[in-house]
């Protein structure tokens, strides 16, 4: 193997492992040896931690470690949390009517460090429990910010907005993310490689996702049938992606454990359990305060700037819940480890379009809010286009610079697109 070559393990995590582990590599974590593990089989669990009540007041968790702890998520990274001056300027734009382009811009910022603190006391509440468990937490909160933010879209009636968003969250990671993977640890490395193989397995959950996506917007558009029936196959498809999703975990968490368990020790929770899911309660629920008020703006910011609404949930909000994935992508990558890089960027997109998307969908038949999955076709081409592009360049398990140029000019080139659109209402 020569210098510039990855020597990866031959299997690559996706979505919620690959995050958790992207963040610990970008941090340089020293993982501390706790407690032995089962190794692969069905359910293997760690033998010394069973999620039980009795187990999550474990450990040397005086206040004072508490309070170092919380003090080391909040101020421990300049970059995002640095963004948090924006909150107080979030709340007097809106309860004082500063305009809304203010409240637009106050809000957004605030929540893009919000989101990266969330994560944080994700993993400090998973360390608390099993692999199974914890991974259960990490798969459900990894997605909270977009989860939010689109429910909070549904309730004001934004729903073009939402469906934008969702599509714009697969395109940032599939091809932003990875793109500045290729291109910034190709600068660094001449040549990289990663596992192809799992690669191409992670397309194709976003394959069948496409698949989904495409069935409402020929039979709505060409076949005129009526909206109901559209409605009713949105849900149904909806159904089977979320289906698609818990097999998925399962997989994950108790058939093939063992292709997600570290192969590092273990880390040490830093906080106690209860301060910890205390900390992710509360900061949820800032996220979902200030998701609120930045939807609510959306509407002046659109007319006032001229910018369209797709523009603003393809290209803008996707910024939120992702920008920290975006840098522990592109660290890890400039650390020659692609196999991390290709999990979060690749299995972060199939992680919003078999959870996200379905979750959305039933939500707002439960709500009696009727999103679908009628999406404008150009934008569906655009998908499918993304998906094809991508599988070509990670087929061969090889990346350089040159790739990942392709890949950002291909969503740069897609943004102009969408800066240039004036239709704000599809239906």
């Amino acid at each position: 193997m020569t210098t510039y070559e990855q020597s990866s393990t031959s299997r690559q995590k996706i979505g919620w492992a690959a995050v958790k582990d992207a963040r610990r590599s970008s941090k340089q974590v020293n993982f501390t040896p706790t407690s032995a593990t089962t190794p692969g089989g069905y359910g293997a669990v760690d033998t010394n931690k069973f999620g039980s009540l009795d187990s999550f007041d474990e450990g040397d968790h005086t206040p004072s470690s508490t309070f170092t702890s919380l003090k080391n998520i909040v101020f421990g990274k300049f970059f995002p949390n640095c963004l948090l001056i924006f909150m107080p300027f979030g709340y007097m734009s809106y309860a004082y009517q500063w305009g809304d382009n203010y409240i637009f811009w106050f809000n957004f910022l605030a929540m893009v460090p919000l989101a990266s603190i969330l994560g944080d006391f994700t993993e400090e509440l998973a360390m608390h429990t099993n692999q199974t468990i914890g991974g259960l937490i990490n798969a459900t909160f990894g997605n909270a910010v977009e989860v939010v933010v689109a429910v909070q879209g549904m309730k004001a009636g934004q729903i073009r907005v939402v469906q934008a968003s969702m599509l714009g969250s697969v395109f940032s990671n599939l091809l932003l993310v990875l793109g500045c993977c290729f291109f910034f640890g190709g600068l660094k490395y001449k040549e990289q490689t990663y596992n192809a193989t799992s690669a191409i397995s992670n397309l194709s959950l976003l394959t069948l996702s496409s698949l989904a996506l495409v069935l409402p917007t020929p039979f709505a558009n060409y076949y005129e049938i009526e909206n109901e029936e559209v409605l009713m196959i949105s849900r149904i498809a909806a159904c089977f992606l979320l289906a698609m999703y818990i097999q998925l975990l399962i997989f994950q968490l108790f058939t093939h454990s063992y292709l997600v368990e570290d192969e590092d020790d273990e880390e040490e929770p830093e906080m106690s359990f209860w301060a910890a899911l205390g900390g992710l309660c509360f900061v949820t629920l800032l996220v979902a305060i200030y998701s609120e008020w930045l939807v609510s703006s959306i509407d002046g910011f659109t007319e006032s700037s001229g910018i369209s609404k797709t523009f603003v949930g393809l290209i803008i909000l996707p910024v939120v819940g992702n920008a920290v994935e975006h840098i522990t992508a592109v660290t890890v990558a400039m650390k020659n480890k692609m196999d991390l890089s290709m999990g979060v960027a690749v299995g972060s997109s199939a992680q919003v379009s078999l959870f996200v998307v379905p979750f959305i969908i039933i939500f707002g038949w439960v709500s009696d809010i009727d999103m679908t999955l009628n999406f404008p076709p150009f934008e569906i081409m655009l998908y499918i286009l993304a998906v094809i592009i991508v599988t070509n360049c990670v087929s061969n398990g090889k990346s350089n610079w040159l790739e990942g140029s392709l890949l950002i000019t291909t969503y740069v080139m897609i943004a102009v697109g969408f800066w240039f659109e004036k239709v704000v209402e599809f239906r």
